[in-house]
């Protein structure tokens, strides 16, 4: 009888919240699922509501909800469990407005989920900002000041709670529909499952949703998982980044996202994401990595300032995105025709008093500024290094990512040219003149002699060749140690030395011998030589781990001529290890693409680029199920390379975003029409 009478009360609820959420119910709801791994991913937009569920199953299930609303979510973590159990949702999410106790306005989602466990025990609640979810998450620890006690009532168990400065804040409610409560567990019904309704809403104030029509372009693919991925990321304000783990403004993700999608968004799409950044810039002209939002800029200045202010505290560790931004603008300022009739209008737009023309030469200042040192003397020790005591800088950003190194490749060797070339242009373009002061236009005028500097000394320094005998050597014993097979890898090298550009100089300024990927922004940005572009398109054509082609797609990172310790450390559980990201593949593939659009280049050239094209496409349209995630691993088993979700396995550092921007990119991208070129060997 009290479960039937909780299964009323739960009816009511729900009711009530559908009316509450009356004014939602009039919006377009917008809705996708995917699993991936452990994963069941759900997305709902419609008006002031988007949240993103994350159910995890496995030995440990979590129940998360996402939230792009100030980067919030409440999350569920459940006593480990003696065996696997899964997650499902039974129907789709609602998108619901209710008030709380003060009036104040919460927007979230209703579901009903059930899990096929004997028995659930609530460990840890945690009603913050994702980014404290995602620190507990990863540590398990949270701010005491973010916790809260269940309130257990029959069959329902409710978390809430005001955010910290006492605005409105975040509410978890739990109903057993499926099962009873008795001594603190969650107990299963008849049919061995557990069956909850719950309802996760916050108070933290909604973006303005942007999709469709004012999104996309008529030349956009018709590719329904990167649609829906990237509307759900899409607003007026920014872009996000990748939900569940990043649902706010990333410097880096938005410029690389615009550069490579900017053939399919409408215009004021890509000026969005060109505003968003100008806006956050340092004053001395910095992109910003990450901005602290919501309730995490309340514990940032809690802790800095001792007051309760939610002020956005921006991120500025990250070397990388000062030197992407200038390129990112030429290309839509300069070189694409639509940018070119909107730009003097876009730099005269105001954000904060200032307008974007001041930003952006406040931007190229910088570059201008920090490539001066290299170029009067051109040795290693001016190169653009990692900020002190950051082990990481670029995209490549866990601690392990560069190895150890001090001095990024793509740093140095592409993005710091491309960004004085782009600095130089858009000052000759005559788009700056009315935001240059005095003692800019000397400085300007220096822009292309320094870039040609960085463009002929900077590459050489990040040089590897690696003789061929040394080269098999160590291809058979690091695919014996993976347990991968060496033949295609051996025949790839043939007599001739393996070359690739280091992943890094490290603090000594010796190039730190991992096989990578970044030559996809020296194929974006630049015009290499016909000697260079040989030696970026043969770890694409080489089959792993004598290059970077597998079956499961196109690796990050190959480890196979570095020691044993940086083996370890690029394994196919790391971040940014022997795995494949979804973004680096569409980077090259627009930068192959670029290439032979070329009419400088010999024949042979031009061939050996349409190869490294066919390889790469041939890995792409194996991998279309993971497209849009964030990156993917691998096993080799039954003779092939087989993708595996990132996150799936216990050893995993992480789990990838179901939904990640760059990753959206192929939008904008197709695989060049005539016959496939065979990859084996060179």
């Amino acid at each position: 009888m009290r479960r039937k009478a909780g299964l009323r009360a739960m009816l009511a609820l729900a009711a009530a919240l559908l009316l509450a959420g009356a004014g939602t119910g009039t919006a377009q709801v917008e809705q996708y699922a995917v699993r991936e791994g452990l994963n069941l991913n759900s997305f709902t937009r419609a008006g002031p509501v988007a949240a993103h569920i994350v159910l995890r199953s496995g030995r440990q299930p979590r129940l998360l909800v996402a939230f792009p609303a100030g980067n919030s979510g409440t999350a569920l973590w459940f006593a480990p469990l003696a065996k696997d159990a899964e997650w499902r949702l039974d129907g789709a999410p609602r998108p619901i407005t209710l008030r709380d106790a003060k009036g104040r306005p919460l927007h979230g989602v209703r579901f009903v989920a059930t899990i096929d466990a004997d028995r659930l025990v609530p460990h840890q609640a945690v009603l913050s900002s994702i980014r404290v979810i995602r620190d507990y998450q990863a540590l398990g620890k949270a701010p005491a000041a973010v916790l809260t006690a269940p309130r257990m009532t029959g069959d329902g168990i409710r978390w809430s709670r005001d955010r910290l400065d006492g605005a409105a804040g975040y509410d978890l409610a739990m109903t057993v529909v499926g099962g009873r409560i008795a001594g603190g567990a969650i107990l299963a019904g008849q049919d061995g499952r557990i069956r909850l309704a719950l309802t996760a809403v916050t108070g933290e104030t909604p973006l303005s949703p942007r999709g469709g029509a004012d999104l996309l372009n008529a030349h956009a693919q018709a590719d329904p998982g990167a649609r829906n991925a990237l509307t759900f990321l899409s607003y007026a304000e920014k872009y996000l980044a990748g939900s569940w783990r990043f649902d706010t403004y990333f410097g880096r993700d938005t410029l690389m996202s615009v550069r490579l999608l900017m053939p399919a968004l409408q215009p004021a799409a890509v000026e969005t994401g060109l505003a968003s950044v100008l806006a956050r810039l340092s004053s001395q002209g910095e992109v910003a990595h990450e901005e602290d939002i919501g309730e995490f800029a309340v514990l940032d200045h809690q802790r800095t300032d001792g007051t309760l202010s939610d002020a956005p505290v921006h991120n500025y560790n990250m070397v990388d995105s000062d030197y992407m931004l200038a390129p990112v603008a030429r290309a839509w300022l300069l070189d694409d025709p639509r940018g070119r009739a909107r730009a003097r209008a876009f730099l005269a737009q105001r954000v904060g008093g200032e307008t974007m023309g001041a930003r952006m030469v406040r931007n190229l200042r910088f570059v201008l500024q920090q490539a001066a040192p290299f170029a009067r003397n051109p040795v290693a020790a001016h190169l653009i290094a990692l900020k002190p005591g950051m082990d990481a800088g670029e995209w490549r950003d866990s601690n392990d990512g560069l190895a150890g190194g001090r001095l990024p490749y793509d740093v140095n060797a592409v993005l710091v040219p491309a960004a004085l070339d782009s600095a130089a242009a858009l000052e000759a373009s005559g788009l700056l003149r009315p935001y240059l002061a005095a003692g800019d236009t000397a400085a300007f005028a220096q822009a292309r002699a320094l870039a040609d500097i960085w463009r002929a000394k900077a590459p050489p320094l990040f040089d590897v060749t690696v003789p061929a005998e040394s080269a098999k050597r160590a291809v058979r014993d690091y695919a014996r140690m993976l347990g991968v097979p060496d033949a295609p890898a051996l025949a790839a090298i043939g007599t001739m030395p393996v070359r690739f550009p280091a992943i890094a100089l490290d603090g000594k300024g010796q190039p730190i011998p991992v096989q990578n990927s970044d030559a996809g922004f020296a194929l974006l940005f630049e015009k290499p030589s016909s000697e260079a572009l040989q030696t970026m398109t043969a770890s694409l054509i080489d089959a792993f781990p004598a290059g970077l082609r597998t079956g499961a797609g196109m690796l990050v990172a190959n480890p196979a001529f570095a020691d044993a310790g940086i083996q370890r450390k690029f394994s196919p559980n790391a971040y940014h290890g022997t795995v494949i990201w979804s973004w680096q593949q569409a980077l090259v593939a627009a930068g192959l693409a670029r290439q032979l659009e070329r009419r400088d280049l010999p024949a042979d050239a031009r061939h050996r680029i349409a190869r490294a094209q066919s390889c790469l496409w041939d890995g792409i349209e194996k991998t279309r199920s993971v497209q849009s995630s964030e990156l993917w691993s691998w096993r080799y088993a039954d003779g092939r390379y087989q993708v595996v979700p990132f996150g799936a396995a216990g050893a995993d550092v992480d789990e990838s975003n179901a939904a990640q921007l760059w990753s959206t990119v192929y939008l904008a991208l197709r695989r060049p029409p005539g016959p496939a070129i065979a990859c084996a060997g060179r």
